[in-house]
């Protein structure tokens, strides 16, 4: 069959990625495309990533005819995570526009699963749930036997019923274990020239992505997991190390981004990593996710370094121990800190991801994660609020709490999205008081450090930064303290907690 594969992640319409110009190939959908072309498939895509509007997809739907048009979400990018509002509106335009030419259509990825009644409304034939490679080409194949796709494991159909639609699904379907058996991503079907342009003109070094496992084993109440559930296969260090040797000779890449949900976790697999890099000629510096657990355990923070690891991202969350295990996120505030030193001690870079507004959180929890920040001195940190994510515990507690809006526009939005702890301006002032108060005491820490400025690389635009974000400090915090109202939410918890307390305490 002739098909067009595409994707509906925009760069362009998400204006913090779009400012921090560091696109990356949508890997799991040319993970799709190198198994539709080993089927014997003839695959063409179209890559939203640096596209600026849905016309190409259009354009690509009339010049080449295709028998089946896929949108294959890149699972591995963990914005495709949220429902963002602009994203979803592109893939339910590209939709339409193949209903329209009467091209059978078929649309994959985490909001897709979520919510296949909207996708197949908008002109999709077929919805897949879950991990969607084998149920595409098992899709695709009965289509061209011309056989029924009525409960096709992981499918999901619409039949006539009453003057509506009913949904039909099909059986879930296992996920894929022996990973080493998939293709390499087909990297050729999109033009990296074009990526390798865009960092050049931006960054001092090229990167690109890799995936060495799919899925999490792990339990945090508020992260979706349509995809892969709770599930965790990896691929073994020696399959890996071949894709970067092809990568290597075929595009030359700078760096690497490995875009696992948990890079290494299964026991000796960053160890082996780092003997075949070095065997193989191919250690390059890299950045990777990973869990402060993870990083304290034997000797993991010091290997994961001496294979090339440059940047280890990591969910610290909070520096409150009361909300990580409101979050059941397993990991404790004294391992973040030890994680951070031994990354240090190591001699590379450990960044945080921060989640404010999870519910029950208050200003001494806050007043905690900002204490932690000083405390860890991470390189970069990433600030967010709690999303509620279809499918996952947090979502069913506040669910009740949601209105007609339920997504972010882009992944700068920051909107409360339920009756948080505080409004949403509240937030979006807490995170430009602490990105202030981090930039600050960042440029302070590299002073103080041995050699002070000159060995920092502290430059006069950042010494004149360092001052305006001095003057403001002041009044960032002013504003926070001015917005902190709590919701009624927070008022009600603690209604209960006073009460719960004064039935506690003995009487006179």
């Amino acid at each position: 069959m002739k098909i067009l594969l595409g994707h509906s992640y925009f760069q362009h319409f998400d204006p913090k990625l779009e400012a921090a110009h560091q696109p990356y190939p949508p890997l799991g959908t040319l993970v799709a495309g190198a198994l539709l072309r080993e089927a014997g498939h003839d695959v063409v895509v179209f890559d939203a990533m640096l596209a600026t509007s849905t016309a190409g997809w259009s354009t690509m739907l009339d010049e080449h005819a295709p028998d089946a048009a896929v949108l294959f979400e890149d699972n591995f990018n963990y914005l495709s995570k949220m429902c963002l509002g602009r994203m979803r509106e592109a893939a339910l335009e590209m939709l339409g526009a193949a209903a329209s030419r009467s091209v059978f259509a078929v649309a994959a990825g985490s909001d897709a699963s979520d919510n296949a009644r909207i996708y197949l409304d908008a002109g999709a034939d077929a919805v897949i749930s879950g991990e969607g490679d084998e149920a595409l080409l098992d899709l695709l194949a009965a289509r061209s036997d011309g056989l029924s796709i009525d409960g096709q494991a992981g499918v999901t159909i619409a039949i006539p019923s009453d003057g509506g639609k009913e949904l039909v699904s099909g059986p879930a379907r296992p996920n894929m274990k022996q990973l080493d058996a998939i293709p390499f991503a087909a990297r050729d079907l999109v033009d990296i020239d074009a990526y390798k342009a865009v960092w050049a003109e931006h960054h001092p070094r090229f990167s690109l992505n890799v995936v060495t496992t799919r899925g999490c084993p792990y339990h945090c109440n508020w992260c979706s997991k349509p995809i892969w559930g709770q599930r965790y296969n990896a691929r073994s260090p020696e399959n890996v190390v071949e894709e970067l040797v092809e990568l290597r000779d075929s595009y030359q890449p700078d760096h690497i981004w490995f875009a696992d949900d948990i890079f290494g976790l299964k026991p000796g697999w960053i160890q082996r990593f780092d003997e075949l890099v070095t065997e193989h000629d191919v250690r390059v510096p890299f950045k990777c996710l990973s869990r402060p657990d993870l990083l304290v355990r034997k000797d993991t923070a010091e290997r994961l370094g001496a294979a090339g690891c440059d940047e280890v991202w990591i969910g610290a969350e909070s520096g409150s121990q009361k909300i990580l295990d409101a979050m059941e996120k397993g990991t404790t505030v004294d391992q973040i800190v030890e994680a951070a030193d031994r990354v240090h001690a190591a001699g590379y870079r450990i960044a945080f991801f921060i989640q404010f507004g999870y519910p029950g959180e208050t200003l001494e929890d806050i007043d905690a994660t900002l204490d932690l920040i000083r405390r860890a001195r991470p390189d970069d940190i990433g600030i967010s609020v709690a999303y509620p994510l279809p499918g996952t515990p947090f979502y069913d507690r506040v669910e009740k709490e949601l209105g007609s809006v339920r997504h972010w526009v882009d992944s700068s939005d920051l909107a409360m999205l339920f009756d948080g702890p505080y409004p949403t301006e509240f937030y979006r002032s807490l995170h430009e008081r602490v990105h202030t108060e981090y930039r600050l005491r960042k440029t302070l820490w590299a002073v103080r450090s041995e050699g002070g400025s000159r060995a920092s690389g502290l430059d006069l635009r950042t010494i004149a930064r360092a001052g305006r974000d001095a003057a403001m400090l002041p009044v960032r915090i002013l504003q926070t303290k001015r917005l902190a109202k709590p919701s009624e939410r927070a008022i009600a918890e603690l209604s209960v907690e006073l009460d719960r307390t004064q039935a506690a305490a003995p009487s006179e």
